[in-house]
């Protein structure tokens, strides 16, 4: 990251985060930066395919909740960020192809073609402004890791070929804090909302809580209870399922800063 902090991303703008992304000067991943503004997942699937993901996503709102589509071809995402590029916006992309991870990239511009449509889905990260400003702590935050993400044994509704579980982040949450941190992330149904899970991993077939799926393990202390959200990589779970010959992701936590305040998500 050079001379660049994390303080200072904190209170950086979406376009100047942004402009440092598509520079290729920041490829870390987004958890913090640009603080108040909303950030989104990514997919990018063929036209022949949009209409059934986007059923998907109406059908599991929960861990796909859909804050923007692009116009077939184009890269803008015209509605919460007018000046965005999603080919080169996003510190970190992973390619599937026939659902295989085939490679991970800053800039999928040379991938890009006319027929594509790019999905912009709401992301945990949006509430955490609010856990913190609660006396909640975070804590990939505080040990400047990803967010840990787990697959479960929750199925996803299924819309055509799209099919599979759903994937979800933890925090690890004081036992006196958990139906505070319920609350406050209810009031964000647009990202994901409260808890589909408090406690016990095993419940949801996570078995090795040391291990995510995705992103760092994280600390759990004495007197803290782990608590799941629904996650926006959900997609990339379901991309293994479905195969499609081709589907653009981003990487997990590195997300798209928008130009919407995670307030206009707030109830």
């Amino acid at each position: 990251m050079g001379m660049i902090s994390l303080q200072n991303l904190n209170v950086m703008r979406p376009e100047e985060v942004r402009g440092l992304i598509r520079q290729g000067r920041l490829s870390e991943p987004t958890a913090g930066m640009a603080a108040g503004y909303t950030q989104a997942n990514l997919v990018i699937l063929k036209k022949e395919l949009a209409f059934e993901f986007l059923l998907f996503c109406q059908r599991n709102q929960k861990p796909c909740p859909i804050l923007d589509v692009t116009d077939p071809g184009s890269p803008v995402p015209s509605i919460v960020a007018p000046g965005a590029d999603i080919r080169t916006d996003f510190p970190k992309y992973r390619v599937y192809n026939s659902g295989k991870l085939t490679e991970e990239v800053t800039d999928i511009s040379p991938l890009w073609e006319d027929d594509m449509v790019g999905f912009l889905i709401g992301c945990s990260f949006t509430f955490e402004q609010a856990l913190l400003n609660n006396g909640i702590p975070v804590r990939h935050i505080e040990e400047k890791r990803n967010v840990p993400m787990y697959q479960t044994n929750i199925p996803c509704v299924q819309a055509g070929r799209f099919q599979g579980p759903m994937v979800v982040s933890m925090r690890p949450i004081p036992e006196e804090q958990v139906v505070r941190a319920v609350q406050v992330t209810s009031r964000f149904p647009a990202v994901h909302g409260g808890p589909v899970h408090i406690g016990r991993p095993e419940a949801i077939g996570i078995q090795d809580i040391a291990n995510p799926d995705f992103g760092d393990a994280v600390t759990i202390k004495e007197g803290e209870v782990p608590v799941f959200w629904a996650c926006g990589v959900t997609p990339q779970a379901v991309a293994m399922h479905v195969k499609p010959e081709l589907m653009i992701t981003h990487s997990p936590g590195h997300m798209l800063i928008t130009d919407v305040r995670d307030e206009q998500f707030g109830v």
